[in-house]
């Protein structure tokens, strides 16, 4: 009998686990798709404290390959009590399940396993189909899809096409596809000075008229007017301290943060190196730290996103945009190996207090799911 899409994502939801940690929930997963058949590779990466639990599970072997890719694993729930049913005890009133991972994205990853339960019923496709799932996404990401990627292409288990099961849509179902993701680029700016009293202004050096202006010349700069798909890139000053805990001192030196959500034009090595020029013109000394492992990326539409968006049309009767907008997620690493897209649920109550989602919209994923197995696979 095909698996329940709703009783999936709160068996999944019953298990705290909160980045690293996986509290059974892989393992839980792992048993419903090996009664289906496919074989579990269970595949911690890291050392200690760090070991991220990973799985990798295929059905079927050779090509056509397609692959769902997803994570188990979930941001803190913040303050318990401030749930109204509690996070880990997925409760369902007026029609919307609530929970953490309800949105993201321990619903998708049971609409795709009940899609596959249910095609498997009426099918037996020739290829493979399998399923990438990381406890590591909503943490640093060093030793979660990547890694599986990697092993993934050591034992022969790369696919032909993947779909990401991150939520994307603002606000119905059926409204966005992602085909691709912004970078991201963190940068940590620094001007020192010397500390002294406000009132012996000449016996000190004050930093932060200099860091001032050179944020404002970032702030100014207009870094490109967009493209095809994707937005202007945009920098945002996100942070300004000196640590300074009284008014009649001069700090020793200023600190700013700021990250750029960054498109196609760039990557992180040319955007870095437009930054350093653009604050060297002020002739001011500073010291920079960059961070970031987000490179911008696009799946130029095609025969695969297409086999989506038809899917998600059928169900829904919405014909989905094509967009790049939102946060980072695993498909930046999942493109450098196969065509990528990503589909899911709302956004709009992810990493908040009383996560949901509607569960009209968790079965009729189940059915967009389904109906994407049946176009790459039957037509």
């Amino acid at each position: 009998m095909p698996y329940n899409v709703i009783d999936l994502t709160k068996d999944l939801i019953a298990c705290p686990s909160v980045t690293p940690k996986d509290k059974g929930a892989q393992v839980y997963l792992s048993e419903k798709l090996e009664a289906l058949g496919f074989e579990c590779h269970h595949l911690p990466f890291g050392d200690g404290d760090a070991i991220v639990p990973n799985l990798f599970a295929r059905l079927g072997g050779g090509s056509p390959h397609i692959c769902f890719a997803g994570h188990t694993d979930v941001v803190p729930a913040g303050a318990e009590d401030r749930w109204t049913y509690g996070p880990f005890n997925s409760h369902i009133e007026d029609g919307v399940l609530y929970g953490r991972g309800a949105s993201d994205m321990k619903g998708a990853v049971a609409a795709f396993a009940a899609a596959v339960s249910e095609f498997l019923e009426h099918h037996k496709p020739e290829g493979s189909i399998s399923f990438l799932i990381t406890g590591d996404e909503e943490g640093p990401a060093i030793n979660g899809t990547v890694k599986v990627l990697e092993w993934m292409k050591e034992n022969g288990h790369l696919p032909d096409v993947a779909l990401v099961g991150e939520p994307t849509n603002p606000d119905h179902l059926g409204q966005e596809i992602k085909i691709g993701r912004r970078g991201s680029l963190t940068g940590r700016l620094k001007v020192s000075g010397k500390q002294g009293h406000v009132a012996y202004q000449h016996l000190a050096d004050n930093p932060m008229p200099r860091l001032i202006k050179l944020l404002d010349k970032l702030a100014d700069e207009k870094l490109d007017e967009g493209s095809e798909f994707f937005p202007p890139t945009n920098l945002e000053i996100t942070s300004v301290d000196v640590g300074n805990t009284a008014e009649n001192i001069i700090p020793n030196s200023g600190r700013a943060v700021f990250n750029i959500r960054f498109n196609d034009h760039w990557s992180s090595e040319s955007l870095k190196a437009h930054i350093t020029k653009l604050l060297d013109q002020t002739g001011y000394d500073y010291e920079l730290l960059f961070e970031g492992n987000a490179e911008s990326f696009i799946t130029q539409p095609g025969e695969w996103s297409v086999v989506v968006k038809k899917a998600v049309e059928d169900v829904t009767g919405k014909t989905p945009d094509y967009t790049t907008n939102g946060g980072t997620s695993d498909a930046r690493f999942i493109v450098n190996y196969c065509p990528v897209v990503e589909f899911g649920v709302l956004n709009k109550t992810i990493h908040q207090i009383d996560e949901n989602a509607a569960v009209q919209d968790l079965e009729d994923l189940t059915k967009i799911y389904q109906k994407v197995l049946e176009g790459y696979f039957l037509t």
